[in-house]
């Protein structure tokens, strides 16, 4: 068997070292024989692909070797398996396909040879800070207090940074600290905590050695809450001393809060915590971001924030576009005005020309410029690298872009499900199931199961498609989406009635309310109703329905798109 040039691999919590015959969990060596060993390696090297029983014999034994061959690879499996603590009903490693082999399931990360020994770069990881007032609103607070250390480090070049979804993996969880370092690929980690009263705030931070658990820095901070930001440009600066980061000419690790009004930067920090979590919550953020500009009106991350609340509510379904839309876009407008040197500013205007202005050359400048500003801000990363995948069919872009924010943020189930449904768009059915399953590790939320609806629908799993579409449909109260993507499942599952009676769930659901007319055609074309699935069509382009905008390469419009109707649609569009 060749030597691979990558030797090493990270898969969650082990590493495997293909030149030492080493597993390790965290650091720790685990016991695993020789024979088993060579097998993980085999399955790692093709991670989501098919492994046959026969490629297996052929990796272990010569042709002129006689053993009990189905003894032998029964038993290196349950080694991997015992080795790895996963569990053969429910894998979360290997998955056994009968009667024909197996594949791994879980993401995995090649470690080249120069990245292998000791990483010299600074590094750190912001922990979120505890909430030590008596008051639970003010956890948005000690949140963003978090989030805008970790925003104010990033802008230092030589100094790497968790990502923010990645590092509140751990809120609430008490972890070993070498452990979040392992996990994280971190050398420090910053531990805090909040206590607000009144008008005077006490923030406590200290600084940690991952390696030796030794303290290198510990610091607290009893001001009046007016003093917020300086306290957070002293904290950034002190950790950037402690690890002796060379800063370049004129860099400092400063704040850009954008606003000296305290209410509505406190509002602005709720609203970001609101609009992460998707659902209803999106509309309280809206509100508070409502609130906040209406405090400030020169705000620009709240002006941002705002457009990206009310253009969240038209894409999600929750809002007719003529209602949110036209408004979203004066609000990003505003923002990139107040500031054209943010990259969130940036962001929020690309999503409006892709959503609202159907104009794909302003999108990808701003995009382009977001990125510029701010090669890590993760929500520029994910809405990139869907454009380029789900609306331009540029799917290698895209996935190598949606790869970047896998990296970037490790631990975000978000970033990993923005990955599996690029690969989804690209019909890549393997890959798009090995990041939807790293993806459900990581996080329980409806984008999470909806993209491994996806994935499992492409990889035609449709069985296992079908049993995640009813927890995405649980998840999300029946959300249209999901059930657009069940119908879709059904459909080319070969169960019709099943397709149809989704169709008239939804029809009969949209005659009391508002139903995106895209997810009415999607449900349509499964059901068989061609001539109906383009009169929705139709409808979702009269009312610029921004669902409407993944039309052309999306896999799910794949029987709209064999309509020549529906494809004068999509080339008014300017999709052709």
């Amino acid at each position: 068997m060749p030597t691979p040039a990558l030797t090493r691999f990270r898969i969650r919590e082990f590493e495997l070292d293909a030149a030492t015959g080493e597993l390790r969990k965290a650091g720790t060596l685990v016991k695993l024989q020789p024979q088993p060993f060579r097998v993980l390696l085999l399955l790692v090297e093709r991670a989501g692909q098919l492994v046959t029983r026969d490629e297996i014999q052929r990796c272990l034994w010569t042709d002129s070797t006689f053993v009990d061959f189905e003894h032998g690879i029964n038993f290196s499996i349950n080694q991997i398996r015992e080795a790895l603590e996963d569990d053969a009903e429910k894998p979360r490693y290997v998955e056994t396909l009968p009667r024909l082999g197996y594949r791994f399931v879980a993401q995995v990360e090649e470690v080249n040879e120069d990245a292998a020994g000791m990483n010299t770069e600074a590094s750190i990881a912001v922990l979120p800070f505890a909430n030590m007032s008596a008051d639970p609103e003010n956890e948005f607070f000690a949140d963003g207090i978090t989030e805008e250390i970790i925003n104010a480090l990033t802008r230092i070049e030589k100094l790497r940074v968790a990502a923010c979804k990645s590092a509140f993996s751990f809120k609430g969880k008490h972890v070993d600290l070498h452990i979040i370092g392992e996990r994280l690929n971190v050398k420090t980690i910053l531990e805090g905590s909040v206590r607000k009263s009144g008008n005077r705030i006490r923030i406590m931070v200290q600084l940690i050695n991952v390696a030796d658990g030794y303290h290198l820095w510990a610091e607290s901070y009893d001001r009046e809450l007016k003093e917020i930001f300086e306290v957070q440009d002293e904290v950034a600066l002190a950790i950037v001393s402690r690890l002796k980061v060379a800063l370049r000419a004129g860099q400092q690790p400063s704040m850009k809060a954008g606003t000296s009004n305290l209410e509505a930067y406190q509002l602005y920090l709720k609203g970001r915590a609101l609009l992460y979590r998707r659902g209803l919550d999106i509309r309280r953020a809206a509100q508070c971001f409502e609130r906040a500009v209406a405090l400030d009106p020169q705000y620009p991350l709240a002006w941002s924030g705002l457009a990206d609340a009310r253009t969240s509510l038209s894409l999600s379904g929750l809002e007719r576009p003529g209602a949110v839309l036209p408004q979203a876009k004066e609000a990003a407008t505003r923002a990139v005005a107040l500031d054209p040197m943010l990259a969130e500013t940036h962001c929020s205007l690309a999503m409006i020309h892709v959503l609202h202005d159907w104009d794909w050359s302003k999108a990808e400048q701003e995009f382009l410029r977001a990125l510029e500003l701010n090669p890590r801000y993760l929500q520029n990363l994910t809405w990139y690298a869907f454009y380029l995948t789900w609306v331009q069919g540029r799917v290698d872009e895209g996935i190598a872009l949606a790869k970047q924010a896998v990296e970037y943020d490790p631990l975000s189930g978000h970033a990993h499900a923005t990955l599996a449904n690029a690969y989804y768009c690209a019909g890549r059915g393997a890959e798009a199931v090995v990041a939807a399953n790293s993806a459900r590790e990581l996080e329980e939320s409806f984008f999470v199961y909806w993209a491994s609806q996806h994935a499992f629908h492409s990889d035609c799993q449709f069985e296992r498609a079908a049993a995640v579409g009813e927890i995405t449909l649980a998840l999300s109260g029946r959300h249209p989406w999901a059930m657009a993507s069940q119908a879709l499942i059904f459909a080319d599952w070969g169960k019709t009635a099943d397709a149809q009676g989704l169709f008239k769930e939804l029809v009969a659901r949209s005659a009391r309310g508002y139903i995106q007319p895209t997810q009415l055609a999607r449900t349509a074309s499964a059901a068989g109703e061609s001539d109906l699935a383009v009169d929705y069509a139709r409808e979702a382009f009269d009312i610029r329905d921004p669902f409407l905008v993944v039309a052309k390469y999306c896999p799910d419009f794949m029987r709209l798109r064999e309509d020549p109707r529906f494809n004068d649609i999509l080339a008014q569009m300017g999709l052709r």
